[in-house]
């Protein structure tokens, strides 16, 4: 029997890993994205917690544009083949609201991350994003699960088999 060990990745956070037992969860995504990058053949995995389109210059895995690179890089080097990746995404809600209008982060969080990945030639397989309210992505390793569970809502199978 393999024991789940559940690895939180953080807002500016990148996780990947080749354990069956590993649980990758990003938890409280608002118009944050939480980005998976998978390889179903070599059961390899990857969770980037983006928070902010773009960089302008700082160097951190907030930014998609420092992220979606690292997270394809961190799975490559366990084993993921390049052609094989495929990508979901989870969050980029429209959280934030001011006087005279909306600070829409969250569709700008998606429109960057999925030109990053069309840069990259990695297709989006499932995507549970836009909305008003914040969700979590668990990363089951292990037959390369991917659930999604909206604030108050029940928890949804995006990508692999049911448990």
């Amino acid at each position: 029997m393999i024991f789940a060990v559940e690895t939180m990745v953080r807002m500016g956070e990148i996780a990947a890993s080749r354990s069956a037992g590993d649980v990758l969860v990003a938890i409280g995504l608002g118009s944050c994205i939480g980005l998976v990058l998978v390889d179903r053949t070599t059961s390899v995995a990857g969770l980037a917690h983006v928070m902010l389109p773009e960089s302008n210059g700082s160097e951190s895995f907030k930014f998609a544009d420092h992220a979606v690179p690292a997270l394809r890089e961190k799975v490559v080097a366990l084993g993921a083949s390049p052609s094989r990746l495929e990508a979901v995404l989870v969050g980029g809600a429209q959280m934030f609201s001011f006087k005279g209008g909306l600070l829409d982060i969250g569709a700008r969080n998606e429109a960057a991350t999925l030109e990053l990945l069309d840069d990259l030639r990695i297709p989006v397989v499932a995507k549970e994003t836009a909305g008003t309210k914040g969700r979590t992505v668990r990363v089951h390793i292990e037959g390369c699960r991917i659930l999604c569970k909206e604030a108050g809502g029940a928890e949804t199978r995006l990508l692999g088999a049911a448990a």
